[in-house]
């Protein structure tokens, strides 16, 4: 019998067993009641947002996700962040749990978006992050319809229900579970609950020390799991997808050191952060200074990168960053990757224009081409 996952032992192409990831759906019914655990302490006062640490764990710990689970969690993941107007600081994704540190902006401000007379086109549109233009469309045709027949209150009850999704932690991490949930059983061919009960969180300071030292703790989570000795080696890290060359992953990092939004590289936050998990992660050895009694970052290579200020190599960098998006990408001038991408255009969107994508980490022109696909690349 054939294995759901392969065609004649051959492994599927990553984007063909991650279907359904980022299928658009409809809404969810009402949100279910929470039941069990202690009360959760939410950030209420004045500041314009809270920063929470959210830890969630499989039942028993026992069930451990692959390598395209671990995708497709981190898909999930910046999706329903987008939509929830969460802003992910750093994460990090383990074989059977996972570690976020989320910025939750107040919702009465984040909503303002949405005020005046454009307000409900605005909404629309946003729920097209995670609804299809069908669904949305629908939606519109529904409240129009509510309000010719002069039910204007059930309208604004519809808009209500949505509004409340947004800048809800518990909302946010329930609806990453469930989607999650529901394709990985569907993967396993497995039913029953994938996750133990109700998620962690720690209130943390958004700003100083606190946040710092608890992005660095999510981001090294694979040094002390004895998976890597550099975090910047484990893919499913906020620190790794920074150094891949994600913006939305370098700008949370920002908002960890205290470093201004976009300055990743221009106000040296790569440089900083890195040394901060160097100087924070090094292993701990008994009184002898003989055995390792909690895993890390080894001293040696601690002294190496903090005397080099936390600098990476160009080609540490490129290799890096080739890494994460593609695994395989065409590497050249800009007209050596042109010109593969002119003769294979019919694999790639009709949107795209030009093939040569310029990695910024070189002082030098050097451009990178991601791995040719049999399905349209956009």
């Amino acid at each position: 019998m054939k294995s759901a996952l392969s065609i004649d032992s051959q492994p599927l192409p990553l984007e063909e067993q991650l279907v359904g990831v980022n299928a658009k759906t409809g809404l969810y019914p009402g949100a279910r009641s929470w039941s069990g655990g202690r009360r959760r302490i939410l950030g209420k006062g004045p500041l314009e947002s809270y920063c929470y640490h959210v830890m969630s764990r499989t039942c028993g710990g026992e069930v451990f996700f692959d390598d395209v689970e671990k995708e497709a969690l981190r898909r999930v993941l910046w999706r329903m962040a987008e939509f929830c107007g969460i802003k992910v600081v750093t994460y990090c994704l383990m074989g059977n749990h996972f570690h976020l540190l989320a910025e939750v902006p107040q919702r009465e401000t984040w909503l303002e978006r949405f005020d005046g007379p454009q307000g409900e086109a605005k909404l629309l549109e946003h729920l097209r992050i995670l609804y299809s233009k069908t669904y949305v469309g629908l939606l519109r045709d529904e409240l129009s319809d509510l309000r010719q027949r002069g039910l204007e209150s059930l309208a604004q009850q519809k808009i209500e229900t949505l509004k409340r999704r947004f800048c809800e932690l518990s909302l946010f991490v329930k609806e990453v579970k469930e989607r999650f949930s529901r394709w990985f059983n569907k993967r396993r061919g497995r039913r029953g609950t994938l996750w133990m009960d109700r998620f962690k969180s720690v209130l943390v300071e958004g700003k100083g020390e606190a946040l710092r030292t608890m992005a660095a703790y999510i981001d090294l989570n694979p040094v002390r799991a004895g998976l890597v000795q550099d975090p910047k080696d484990y893919r499913w890290c906020g620190y790794a997808e920074a150094l891949g060359g994600s913006r939305r992953a370098q700008r949370g990092l920002c908002k960890a050191i205290g470093k201004p939004v976009d300055g990743w590289q221009e106000a040296g936050a790569a440089e900083a952060y890195r040394c901060i998990l160097f100087d924070e992660g090094r292993e701990v050895k008994d009184a002898q200074n003989v055995t390792v009694v909690e895993r890390g970052v080894s001293v040696e290579s601690a002294r190496v990168v903090l005397a080099g200020r936390g600098k990476l190599s160009s080609t540490e960098l490129v290799r890096l960053r080739v890494r994460y998006f593609s695994d395989g990408a065409i590497l050249g001038s800009k007209a050596f990757v042109e010109g593969i991408f002119e003769a294979q255009r019919e694999n790639f969107s009709p949107k795209r224009k030009h093939g040569a994508k310029r990695i910024s980490e070189f002082t030098q022109p050097f451009y990178s081409l991601r791995q040719l696909r049999k399905a349209p690349v956009g």
